[in-house]
């Protein structure tokens, strides 16, 4: 049997071919199967167009008075930010609302003599979130995230740094579960 010399090389430029056109059909299909696509880790379905953040509010006898105000403007920042929704003041698509119903510093990691080595500042907020598109994705959740902070620090010296923090957080938690559905 003889071989030819560029039989192999003929084989491998049409297998290279091939592939490179596997890759852009699976890439076109995966961008465009569903209609739900997103570069910023939203899944969120094309149809939903905008986004109503009713103002939390404070259900809790702790925390600065301002807190409330607070997470309302990081919710609205971070859609805005991280989807293409209109802000609506009213009957968006989605809709957030509910209350700060948790602010609590408890003792955490306890010392051999019956002392804290460090205390614990948790935030908990209560979201109703209503999806006017798909009832299924309605939900009526508690979100919570904690800072922990020295024992030597009292909750006023640390406050103004940790409640960005937490806050932060709990967005972040908020928006992966609503626009993110994770």
């Amino acid at each position: 049997m003889i071989l030819k010399k560029n039989s192999f090389k003929g084989k491998r430029e049409r297998w290279k071919a091939g592939f490179i056109l596997f890759l852009f059909t699976l890439q076109t299909a995966l961008y465009t199967s569903c209609g739900i696509y997103s570069f910023s880790g939203t899944s969120l379905s094309p149809d939903i167009k905008s986004v109503t953040v009713v103002n939390f509010t404070m259900a809790t006898a702790g925390g600065p008075s301002n807190m409330a105000l607070q997470f309302n403007e990081k919710m609205k920042e971070y859609y805005q930010r991280n989807t293409s929704l209109a802000l609506l003041p009213s009957n968006g698509d989605l809709q957030l609302e509910g209350n700060i119903s948790g602010y609590e510093v408890i003792p955490a990691a306890p010392t051999a003599n019956d002392q804290a080595a460090l205390n614990r500042l948790t935030i908990t907020i209560q979201v109703k979130f209503t999806n006017n598109k798909d009832e299924e994705k309605n939900f009526d959740q508690s979100f919570s995230f904690f800072k922990d902070f020295p024992q030597n620090q009292t909750l006023s010296q640390v406050e103004s740094r940790l409640i960005p923090q937490i806050l932060d957080q709990l967005v972040q938690d908020i928006f992966n579960k609503t626009a993110g559905d994770w």
